[in-house]
């Protein structure tokens, strides 16, 4: 972020492949090539990146994920409408613009109150579905040519929103010029994102995949968006994908002051040591640490003849697989999803069967591969439980929950 050549790799990671790439044939699915996802840190500012850039048109044309249908995210996005209307108490009719808006969830409350609101989405399927329901949303990514052609026709935003996007970009710099164009004189830019602390703390593993090209901190953003004529005044941490950073933008030079939230967060940075090379070496030692640990579990369950499954084929699962050395250790994936069902996991070809397969097939361990969720997961299935299963969960520690209890590895 801050055009600095001076990066060097800190966490070492096995390649992987793109993780939406369902295939009807086993053999075409373990062929996917595999792209890496080293981790790096700019040695002059801090920032957390990939360097490895993964082409948009892959990365997005087939992309699955709904946010209307993610557990806890409606919720959370009409929460973060009522903190969006108090924090700009925009007048009525004002322009809402949601960069990566997804199926358009984040924006119907908005135009449940009256707003106008506009999604931009590069999925072609997601950016469909929103405007079927009444979500008007472009299909492409955010460029400058757009967000030229969005302050021409819709006028000035009040709001505008990133949110489990502002990763997820290679220029972020064109990103933030597009919010700086859009945005109106007195108008917010929010964005949420997961939180480095919170990656290194809950050794949050499975948040490392293509999609997610930064991992956010809060001492290079200030000066990065400076340097784009904006300005960071508030900062909160979220629970949300188990560790959040939700931030608030002005314009450079705007009314609104930087809150000590702001201060408080760059201070525990700077006591966390979070921009030091050393820092993000330690997380990849504690990583191979756990890969070990966790791959020498499941070769023993495999050598007494046990079967092993796994739950969600969620986006994070190749990196889960790869990473903890379980590949070719999975028997088969149990979800619900209609585009998944019935086909095979990129990179590994596992079969993906529905999920009422795992009281009939009774595994004898369940790797939870849709890590956000397992608490959720695991109190959904208490038969698999009392009939002698166990669930393996992999983030933050490894742990194998079975029905007298769980047991940390």
């Amino acid at each position: 972020m801050c055009d600095s050549p001076n990066v060097e790799l800190v966490v070492a990671l096995k390649p992987i492949p793109l993780s939406e790439g369902y295939t009807d044939d086993p053999e075409t699915a373990r062929q996917a090539a595999r792209y890496s996802v080293d981790v790096y840190m700019c040695a002059d500012c801090g920032h957390v990146q990939h360097l490895d850039v993964i082409d948009s048109t892959n990365l997005w044309d087939s992309y699955t994920y709904y946010s209307g249908e993610a557990k806890g995210m409606p919720e959370h996005f009409r929460q973060m409408a009522d903190t969006i209307l108090d924090a700009t108490k925009p007048p009525e009719g004002a322009l809402v613009v949601d960069i990566g808006s997804n199926d358009g969830s984040l924006l119907v409350p908005f135009k449940e109150r009256g707003y106008r609101v506009l999604g931009i989405d590069p999925a072609t399927e997601v950016a469909r579905r929103a405007n079927e329901r009444g979500i008007e949303t472009f299909c492409n990514l955010m460029t400058r040519d757009l967000a030229e052609r969005v302050r021409k026709e819709y006028g000035p935003a009040h709001a505008i929103c990133a949110f489990n996007v502002f990763a997820h970009a290679d220029d972020l710099g064109e990103m933030v010029d597009c919010v700086r164009t859009m945005l109106a004189p007195d108008g917010l830019f929010f964005f949420e994102a997961q939180y480095l602390l919170d990656i290194i703390d809950g050794v949050l593993i499975a948040s490392i995949f293509h999609e997610h090209m930064s991992h956010h901190s809060v001492k290079p953003l200030i000066d990065f968006l400076d340097r784009h004529g904006l300005e960071l005044i508030a900062v909160e941490r979220a629970p949300i994908q188990h560790g959040s950073l939700i931030g608030t933008v002005q314009l450079k030079g705007g009314r609104r002051p930087v809150e000590t939230s702001v201060h408080e967060l760059v201070a525990l940075e700077n006591e966390r040591k979070l921009d030091r090379v050393e820092t993000l070496r330690e997380f990849d030692a504690k990583l191979v640490r756990m890969r070990e640990a966790t791959a020498a579990l499941v070769d023993q369950w495999r050598a007494e003849g046990k079967t092993v499954a796994a739950y969600g084929a969620a986006r994070s699962g190749p990196t889960l697989l790869a990473q903890l050395g379980l590949r070719d250790k999975i028997d088969f994936i149990v979800d619900d999803h209609p585009q998944k069902v019935g086909k095979y996991s990129s990179g590994d070809g596992i079969p993906i069967r529905p999920t009422a397969e795992l009281l009939e097939r009774m595994p004898d361990y369940t790797v939870i591969l849709a890590w956000v969720h397992s608490a959720k997961i695991i109190e959904s299935n208490p038969d698999y439980l009392e009939k002698g299963g166990h669930f393996v969960v992999l983030c933050p520690e490894t742990r194998v929950v079975g029905k007298d209890g769980d047991v940390k590895i």
